[in-house]
């Protein structure tokens, strides 16, 4: 059969989904920073709304990082987000409009969001959203593995990394290359009917 020239082969849907998964153990090798740099050139170009773009990323990847870090996380999560090489403090800017006039601008769109918070909030929550899991693909196509989880204290790590930023804590992913021996058997997933509806 020939492949259709505008989709990805195999190879580049099973490193990106269909063999992709989220690792709890994590070989000793490191993390070039020139990779992290390499990951979110990538993701940065995936779509958000009005180009808003309000996801930042805090890489933690020093000893000193990764202690700090410890004092936010819950207990089942304290062990593989020691031992990855870097943990991704994913937070959204509430303040995201202010840098509009660059991202968007042939339109007045930070009047859409300054002075209406519940509005900014809900459009950097999602879009945010939308670009962690954009950071995910990224590692991925660079050849990282990846771990996403909550269970920390999402107070306590703003504290912490994010004080005097107006920025807030969403997720943390952590990344490397990641041990196949923690991987646990892949659980189901649901199928296109149980999932979707066509109208």
């Amino acid at each position: 059969m020939l492949h259709d020239p505008t989709t990805l082969d195999d190879r580049a849907l099973d490193q990106l989904f269909r063999e992709a998964r989220t690792h709890n153990k994590w070989q000793d090798r490191k993390v070039p920073d020139s990779k992290l740099e390499e990951l979110y050139n990538l993701l940065k170009f995936a779509p958000t709304s009005a180009n808003s773009s309000p996801a930042r990323f805090v890489f933690v990847r020093t000893a000193e990082g990764k202690a700090k870090l410890k004092q936010a996380l819950s207990p089942g999560n304290i062990e593989k987000t020691m031992t990855a090489p870097v943990t991704a403090i994913v937070a959204y800017d509430t303040a995201f409009y202010d840098k509009l006039a660059f991202l968007f601008p042939h339109a007045d769109a930070k009047s859409w969001f300054a002075g209406n918070p519940a509005f900014a909030e809900t459009t950097a929550f999602r879009n945010g959203t939308l670009q962690a899991a954009y950071l995910i693909l990224a590692a991925r196509a660079v050849g990282l593995d990846t771990g996403p989880m909550s269970g920390f204290d999402n107070a306590r790590v703003d504290e912490l990394f994010l004080a005097g930023t107006g920025w807030k804590s969403n997720l943390l992913v952590n990344l490397g290359y990641g041990d196949p021996a923690g991987l646990f058997p892949r659980s189901p997933r649901l199928s296109f009917d149980e999932a979707c509806r066509l109208e």
